[in-house]
Order: structure tokens, then C-alpha cells, then sequence
């Protein structure tokens, strides 16, 4: 599926992520994403901004009572934070994707080292406007923040479509000080980040959101020094 305004990102940037995320990058974010000691204070910001996120999802996900039932889409997996927890709660089915086949792989060989059951895992490698499918719940988390706004709001209206009944999104999120920040390179600093960084305004993805027959359920906003993200789940409007 071709999403109209996500021509405006060039191949050769989608092929920038990929490539950093397979490479250098992938060595850094596995670092981030895991319990090693090695990492400088920005990193460890961002470990613990980023877990924030996964934690209040999961309580999100766990209010439901519905987990066992449900089938999952973790939209830019990583290298498993949320798509491995989701696991270990008892989800029906989980689909891992993500644009890196270095995420993917060590998603994959985090959850066979804890005894996941993999026949509840599906695992694929995907940039979110390739996704297929249709899933109970879809769930893409910090990965907007290589989306520019107008493709940002076409990947909600896309993730949409492959949701029944719940989407749930993080993004980080435009606000005056945080785009001065952007502008003098404090926000998103060269040594923990090589790819662009988008910050997106919150009116334009509730509304990609509305357009597409769901509303807003619940927010938070979560913050550590470096990480900044909105968090917001919809939920099918049943009008």
C-alpha cells in the first residue's frame, strides 16, 4: 500500500533508518535496551523515558481484561520491549515487525532465551506503511520520530485500518520549547542519535485518528531528561 504523503520522505532517508538501525545503530538502541551499565546519562534517560512508556502500556493493556484473547501488533518492535512483556502477560498472538532485521533477530533471540512460547510470535521485517493485516489491538511505539508530520498522520490513518478495536501511539510530541531545543541540537543529541528527528503536533495525529472512525481513550505525556513522548490510545468509536 503507497500512503499519498509519505512520498514526501525520500527512499534514500527510509533507507538511512534501515541502514543505521542494522548497523551502528542497532549496536547502540540493543546497548539502550538492555541492562548493561554501559551506557552514558543520555542513553540511560532514554532507557528509563522509553520503559516509562512500555510500563503505562502494559498497565493499559492488562485494565482490558482481555489480553489472552486479543492478537497484537507491535509496529517497530525494536529489539523486543514491548512485544516480549506482551508475551509473558499471556497475549493471544503477537506480530513483531520492524524495519531493521537486526531488531527483529534479537527480538527473536531474547524471547527463545526466556522460553517464550513462539508459536503465539510472529516476527517480520516491515517499514510501518507495509504492514498487513488486521489485529485486535496495533501498538507503535517512539517510531513517528521518522515521520514528518504529514506522513506521520498518514501512518496513523494506515495503522488504523489494520487495528479492530484499539491503536495506542507514542510520539514526541511539538511544543515551542522543545522545538528551540530541536533547532540548537540539545534535544536529540549526535552521540546517542544519527537519523532524523521529527516532533510532531498532537492536534494532527488525534485528528488522522478521528478521521479514521476512532477517538481518543487516554493520554500521558512522559519525560526524562532527552526523552520526551506522548502517549495516547484510541479506541474504535462504536458511532
Amino acid at each position: 500500500m503507497v500512503l499519498e504523503n509519505y512520498k514526501d520522505l525520500k527512499n534514500s532517508e527510509k533507507q538511512e533508518v534501515a541502514s543505521y538501525f542494522n548497523g551502528t545503530g542497532f549496536e547502540r538502541w540493543n546497548r539502550i535496551y538492555s541492562d548493561t551499565d554501559d551506557v552514558n546519562k543520555v542513553q540511560k534517560n532514554i532507557r528509563i523515558g522509553h520503559q516509562k512508556t512500555v510500563d503505562d502500556v502494559l498497565v493499559w493493556i492488562k485494565d482490558s481484561n482481555l489480553i489472552e484473547q486479543s492478537s497484537f501488533c507491535d509496529a517497530g518492535c525494536g529489539v523486543g520491549s514491548l512485544s516480549i512483556p506482551l508475551a509473558l502477560m499471556g497475549a493471544g498472538s503477537i506480530a513483531a515487525s520492524d524495519i531493521s532485521e537486526s531488531m527483529v533477530n534479537e527480538t527473536r533471540l531474547r524471547a527463545e532465551k526466556i522460553g517464550i512460547d513462539m508459536s503465539k510470535m510472529k516476527f517480520n521485517i516491515s517499514d510501518l506503511e507495509n504492514l498487513q493485516g488486521s489485529f485486535h489491538t496495533v501498538i507503535c511505539l517512539d517510531v513517528f520520530i521518522h515521520y514528518p508530520q504529514k506522513a506521520a498522520e498518514d501512518m496513523v490513518r494506515h495503522l488504523c485500518s489494520l487495528a479492530e478495536e484499539r491503536l495506542i501511539v507514542s510520539f514526541a510530541p511539538y511544543t515551542p520549547f522543545l522545538a528551540l531545543l530541536k533547532t540548537i541540537g540539545q534535544f536529540f543529541p549526535g552521540p546517542s542519535k544519527t537519523t532524523r528527528a521529527y516532533i510532531l503536533r498532537e492536534k494532527g495525529i488525534v485528528q488522522a485518528a478521528e478521521t479514521s472512525g476512532f477517538s481518543v481513550l487516554r493520554r500521558k505525556l512522559n519525560q526524562a531528561p532527552f526523552y520526551y513522548s506522548q502517549l495516547i490510545e484510541f479506541r474504535r468509536s462504536n458511532d
